[in-house]
């Protein structure tokens, strides 16, 4: 069997920033254990799969060692392989996920990519000593979503300078951890840690981008958010809030195509 496969650098205007994720278009869906071998193989933080229906395009995301409900970098680089690799025509992708719905992405006239996210609900959450010795600063406050887990500190310094305890953070009862401060020249910085997944750190995390957009935007009351992931590849994204979705933007780089052979 021989599928084909691209790597693309999302939420990035050059390569070698942003975040890289696979792609691999499929005609039909192949067993779950092979799925998961692939992006094994790829070694990336994400490996997308996708499928086309008749009235949508099915969507999953695997890191190295499991499937995830939703990410945002693997789904903004599989719009971009539709859109100029696999023909496809008109400026709407109906993404659909069985676990998170559909995640329609828009084709815009400057060549980024809208994607449209269901909204995270985020409750604020005691400031635990898991929490406190996740990192090696102490944050202002904690708030639990529905995957992940958001400390909120006191300015773009501490995100960038602060060292993940892994150990701890991988305990946690969460997808990952995500970190953020107030922007310098930005609304909002943040990176996310995610050992629980295989990941480390993921160098941009557009699905975190649901949890920090409805925070940030009552902090600072905008609807409109710019925001930049500041790992060591960093990344830039828009966000809008819109009722209970996220609307999150950028731009994507093809780095290389290929084929694999199983």
């Amino acid at each position: 069997m021989k599928l084909r496969i691209y790597q693309v650098d999302a939420f990035a205007e050059k390569v070698f920033q942003g975040n890289p994720a696979a792609v691999c278009p499929l005609t039909e869906w192949l067993h779950d254990e092979l799925l998961l071998k692939i992006a094994a193989e790829n070694n990336l933080s994400e490996t997308a799969f996708y499928v086309i229906k008749e009235d949508r395009i099915e969507i999953r995301w695997f890191t190295p060692n499991t499937e995830v409900n939703l990410c945002g970098h693997a789904t903004l680089a599989t719009a971009f392989i539709l859109h100029t690799k696999e023909n496809f025509i008109g400026n709407l992708i109906p993404f659909h996920s069985n676990r998170s719905g559909d995640l329609p992405v828009t084709i815009n006239a400057d060549n980024s990519y809208t994607l449209n996210f269901p909204l995270d609900q985020i409750t604020e959450i005691s400031l635990s000593d898991a929490l406190v010795n996740a990192t090696s600063m102490k944050p202002i406050s904690a708030y639990k979503g529905k995957s992940d887990i958001m400390l909120v500190f006191e300015k773009q310094e501490d995100i960038e300078t602060l060292q993940p305890n892994l150990s701890v953070i991988e305990k946690l009862d969460a997808r990952g951890l995500i970190v953020t401060a107030r922007g310098k020249d930005c609304d909002v910085v943040s990176r996310f840690f995610a050992p629980q997944v295989g990941v480390d750190e993921d160098p941009v995390t557009g699905s975190a981008h649901t949890s920090l957009t409805p925070y940030w935007s009552n902090k600072l009351n905008k609807l409109e958010l710019t925001a930049e992931q500041v790992s060591a590849r960093r990344g830039k994204l828009n966000c809008k809030l819109e009722h209970d979705r996220v609307k999150i933007t950028g731009k994507a780089m093809l780095y290389m195509m290929g084929e694999i052979y199983i």
